[in-house]
């Protein structure tokens, strides 16, 4: 099977969305990527009790991509040995009227993952940068002062909104939340093909909406600003990564190989010692215990 370095998946520089792969070989048969990133899953898993008992670092996973990209079925594949309570799946919809009650950040704020646990963002805070951004009649429903029509959504307003997020970012990293963002790349003949699958299989057809229609016939303009947001929010504290999403196999072994390659290298992560006075007595515990037989 190919070698794989993560780094080449990272968004470091200036990129062009046409130039960033939507599908890569490894030289290996769909059932060996498989059994390899179920391999990584679960070292991923063991890892995250100890991420647990370390109890300093939180980690956040980001993901964002076109409809049918594939983000469920990776989040069900990659977190499936996970203890239950180390992990915590949001998917951001639609802002309800509470949220709409808050600035645009609020509904993300609160469903940071505590330290010790991973919080896995099934679309983002990137959404205020994308969804809003293709669609900026939104944006009217925050109530924002000073912003009373569409016209009134300037560049300024989108620069100082792509200032926000990574201030956010910032200010997360700072204080001990590990931030993986993942843009699953879908080339647009995939979705197609998705698409399509939704619409012949019956148990399939509840994913399906004609929204998802209207939606890809603004492809060119997703993709132009999915290319804004990786060239200006790509930071040395939340890298983005480009993961090719027209295989869904190796997606999910990329993702999972690269928080676990990353997380490696924080040697710090390791489960605490007991208290040189508690292990002291370890045995005369175990004779308490064992005389209630």
């Amino acid at each position: 099977m190919k070698y794989i370095n993560i780094e080449d998946f990272k968004i470091t520089e200036p990129v062009s969305i046409a130039d960033c792969p939507t599908r890569i070989e490894l030289d290996a048969a769909t059932d060996r990527v498989e059994k390899k990133q179920e391999k990584l899953r679960v070292r991923l898993g063991k890892l995250q009790d100890e991420l647990y008992a370390h109890g300093k670092y939180s980690v956040l996973v980001c993901l964002q991509g076109m409809d049918t990209a594939g983000k469920d079925s990776l989040i069900r594949e990659v977190f499936k040995d996970f203890n239950a309570r180390g992990v915590v799946v949001h998917s951001f919809k639609q802002p309800t009227s509470l949220e709409l009650g808050y600035d645009y950040l609020w509904r993300h704020i609160i469903a940071l993952p505590p330290r010790g646990k991973f919080g896995v963002f099934n679309r983002t805070h990137y959404e205020n940068l994308l969804v809003t951004r293709v669609h900026p009649e939104y944006i009217l429903n925050e109530n924002i002062p000073g912003i009373n029509s569409v016209d009134d959504i300037d560049d300024d307003f989108w620069e100082a909104r792509f200032d926000q997020v990574n201030n956010f970012e910032k200010h997360i990293t700072d204080n001990g939340t590990i931030v993986f963002k993942f843009f699953l790349n879908l080339s647009k003949e995939e979705q197609r093909h998705r698409l399509l699958r939704r619409l012949e299989k019956r148990k399939k057809h509840w994913k399906f909406s004609p929204a998802d229609m209207k939606e890809r016939k603004l492809w060119e303009k997703y993709q132009w600003c999915f290319e804004e947001i990786l060239n200006k929010t790509s930071k040395p504290n939340a890298y983005w990564y480009n993961i090719p999403a027209d295989d869904k196999p190796v997606a999910r072994y990329l993702v999972t190989k690269i928080m676990y390659d990353t997380l490696k290298t924080y040697t710090d992560i390791k489960e605490p010692e007991l208290d040189p006075k508690v292990e002291a007595r370890l045995d005369e515990y175990m004779d308490i215990l064992n005389k209630e037989e």
